[in-house]
């Protein structure tokens, strides 16, 4: 996962954020089909997500505001790391 913090400007945020998943789709050997990014201005999230095989980045339409929908972003940052857990059964 890619976190992009930007100052008030999600637009060019989220610009950079593909440009870095693709780049991370460059740069690592890993079985995994999607990669996950959000960029943050610190009170507002938004994710996007790149898939290796078409190569298209989606932006996630809704904004997450801290601390209004602090449920929903924690539980989608667990859901896309929950993968990587060390203790998983």
């Amino acid at each position: 996962m890619v976190i992009e913090a930007k100052n008030e400007d999600l637009e060019r945020g989220f610009v950079q954020l593909a440009i870095e998943l693709i780049a991370l789709d460059q740069w690592i050997e890993s079985d995994q089909t999607i990669l996950q990014g959000a960029i943050s201005t610190g009170n507002i999230w938004q994710f996007g997500q790149f898939d290796r095989a078409s190569r298209a980045v989606t932006q996630d339409l809704n904004l997450y505001r801290v601390p209004a929908d602090l449920e929903d972003l924690l539980r989608i940052l667990v859901k896309i790391l929950e993968p990587f857990r060390e203790d998983k059964p």
